[in-house]
């Protein structure tokens, strides 16, 4: 739940700053973006916290939420973090945004799994209760769908309007 309170704080102030002036932020989806980088920045980033660190969820709890049939849970646990984070980087520059979007909602569809194993398992999630199916389901839709709307909408709303060129006319030649 705390991913979706920072991308929707990050959405909201990325918003703001391009009410203000931050043209990169000019529009909904362009802040949808940053929004949702930083809350990758905050799921990845529990992909690398060491097990004695229970501050906040570790790479322990994300291995305990690999299903069984995975094999090398630990690896996959990194391989997705540093797939996050990637996503991230590509959702802040414009150029990659469209692919960083679509290659997030195939990561996010890749990793529903993991999130209905916990559900149902009833895995423990830093130290407290396993969120419920009716909530994770939901939830990963909801990112899925922010992801797909950003790619959808990257390059056509940020992009400068082309100036026509003016209308050439032909000069008439003397005849001689």
């Amino acid at each position: 739940m705390s991913a979706l309170v920072v991308l929707v704080i990050a959405l909201l102030v990325a918003r703001l700053l391009g009410a203000l002036g931050a043209k990169r932020l000019a529009t909904w989806p362009a802040s949808a973006a940053y929004g949702l980088a930083a809350m990758l920045l905050l799921t990845a980033s529990a992909h690398f916290v060491p097990e004695s660190v229970t501050a906040m969820p570790n790479h322990a709890d994300m291995v305990a939420m690999v299903p069984p049939f995975v094999p090398f849970a630990g690896a996959v646990v990194y391989a997705t973090g540093v797939l996050e984070l990637a996503g991230a980087v590509g959702l802040v520059l414009a150029a990659t945004r469209r692919a960083a979007g679509i290659s997030l909602a195939v990561l996010l569809v890749l990793l529903l799994p993991a999130n209905i194993y916990a559900a149902v398992a009833e895995v423990p999630f830093n130290g407290g209760d396993a969120t419920p199916l009716w909530l994770r389901i939901p939830l990963q839709a909801g990112y899925i769908a922010v992801a797909l709307w950003v790619a959808r909408k990257a390059g056509t709303a940020t992009a400068a309007p082309r100036t026509p060129e003016p209308p050439r006319t032909e000069t008439a030649r003397p005849s001689g």
